[in-house]
């Protein structure tokens, strides 16, 4: 049987394609909310290309945002994701998912 990949499936892989995105995710893992300067700062790079990746990431429903004054707050929407990338990061913390190697002797 063929797996196929969902719309949503694939805008969630393709949103995570760009390290900059990763990292905000990363940011944004920790629980709670981060204001756009808070992603700014943690990610190093200008306001514009911050702003172009949030916007990646809300569309594919990874985050949500909620604006409150001038200021606009993001959170993880999606913590299956973030708990994704951690496991890709160091699969050893995932005791439940390492496999066995199987001996042929």
């Amino acid at each position: 049987m063929k797996a196929v990949l969902t719309d949503s499936t694939h805008h969630v892989f393709r949103a995570l394609a760009h390290p900059a995105r990763v990292r905000i995710v990363r940011e944004l893992s920790g629980g709670g909310e981060k204001c756009v300067c808070e992603l700014v700062e943690a990610c190093g790079q200008g306001w514009s290309t911050v702003s172009r990746h949030l916007s990646v990431l809300r569309e594919s429903g990874i985050i949500a945002d909620e604006k409150r004054g001038l200021q606009v707050f993001y959170r993880l929407r999606l913590s299956c994701v973030a708990r994704f990338i951690d496991c890709l990061d160091d699969p050893r913390r995932y005791p439940e998912l390492q496999v066995e190697a199987a001996c042929c002797c």
